[in-house]
């Protein structure tokens, strides 16, 4: 058995600092690490269609902003797979055999869908059906690509424990043909559940207060200027706190010690940062330009990839193309075991088909 990576992200908008230090940054690890056998990153264009049925042309047009963002932070379609969803229709087959097995009880507990829906206003019966299930698409996602590994952030935990319980039950009620797979959380514990730039909620393009990998230097620093910070902390001299402070938890899931010496030697890590502006002394002003300048160093590299790729979109799409072939390859060889093991392969049964011609010979 392989080690499998898969990862993806609903295509909605364009990918923003969350996304990064959440995943994206591990996958590009990952993938140059050379550990996995395979690696799978895709975008969920279906999943996104469940709450946005009406609006496709969004979706639509995400997808190559998606595409850019994986490719610009460093993803290689020479070394992942990187591939479309809907373009990928034995995923579906596989959604609706996992939602024979699973309740509507057991879905309507996860804590994530529970939160999604208060996010989007769903309220009773108005939920649809196909957003309501995606936790069971998911898994199907996740399955039929046999991955073993899920690089995610912590609010992903009830997702692929879902999907854990779904492929034990398959392989229970039928064959061992799936396989169970482990969550990889972010190694900053911190980057797991980055908040907004208003200090609430996580970061999310639905709430407007996200930094994008594509923003330009002037819209990252408007936003870091416009950061919560901490309320308490009315002047330079006041003792600051850095717990809920936005500012730094985004200094904890992005600074280094070389960005302390480059652009505030007056202190050697984050560390002694949060020791002066505990006591006072620090303004917030100071540590919001060390914080841009942190977040513009990571994000100029990333710009110049964009900027070379966004000369080429036929090319992206012949990326994505190539991909969702290779992609479907691999998801039809699971599905061909699926259909076996839940003895729905009837024109590949032999055994069957000359047990029933002998059945009716004999009458």
């Amino acid at each position: 058995m392989g080690k499998i990576i898969l990862t993806g992200d609903r295509p909605t908008g364009k990918l923003h600092l969350g996304h990064y230090v959440g995943s994206l940054r591990r996958r590009v690890e990952l993938q140059n690490a050379g550990d996995y056998d395979r690696m799978f990153v895709f975008m969920a264009d279906v999943q996104a269609l469940t709450d946005n049925a009406d609006n496709p042309e969004k979706i639509r047009q995400n997808i190559i902003e998606v595409a850019l963002d994986y490719l610009s932070a460093g993803l290689d379609p020479t070394k992942c797979t990187l591939y479309i969803q809907s373009q990928i229709p034995e995923l579906a087959e596989l959604t609706t055999y996992l939602m024979n097995i699973v309740s509507v009880s057991r879905v309507q507990r996860n804590p994530t869908v529970k939160t999604e829906v208060k996010m989007r206003g769903f309220e009773g019966d108005s939920i649809p059906l196909g957003f309501f299930c995606y936790p069971v698409s998911q898994a199907a996602d996740i399955a039929a690509f046999k991955a073993t590994t899920i690089p995610a952030g912590e609010d992903q935990n009830p997702m692929i424990e879902l999907c854990r319980e779904l492929v034990r039950r398959f392989n229970e009620t039928y064959a061992p043909v799936l396989v169970e797979p482990k969550i990889m959380l972010p190694e900053n514990a911190t980057a797991r559940r980055l908040p907004g730039t208003d200090g609430k909620e996580k970061m999310s393009k639905s709430l407007g207060n996200c930094i994008y990998l594509s923003d330009d230097k002037d819209t990252v620093w408007q936003k870091i200027r416009g950061m919560y910070t901490d309320p308490t902390h009315l002047n330079v001299s006041d003792p600051g706190h850095v717990e809920g402070n936005a500012v730094f938890t985004y200094l904890d899931a992005f600074s280094t010690d070389q960005d302390f010496a480059d652009f505030w030697p007056e202190f050697k890590n984050l560390d002694e940062l949060k020791a002066a502006y505990t006591a006072g002394g620090i303004g917030d002003m100071k540590c919001k330009k060390m914080l841009n300048n942190v977040i513009n160093r990571m994000l100029d590299p990333i710009r110049e990839r964009r900027h070379e790729y966004e000369q080429d979109i036929p090319e992206i799409y012949n990326i994505l193309k190539k991909g969702s072939i290779e992609a479907r390859e691999t998801a039809a060889q699971t599905m061909d075991e699926v259909r076996k093991a839940m003895q729905i392969d009837y024109f590949n049964d032999a055994a069957l088909i000359q047990q029933q011609a002998e059945k009716f010979r004999a009458k």
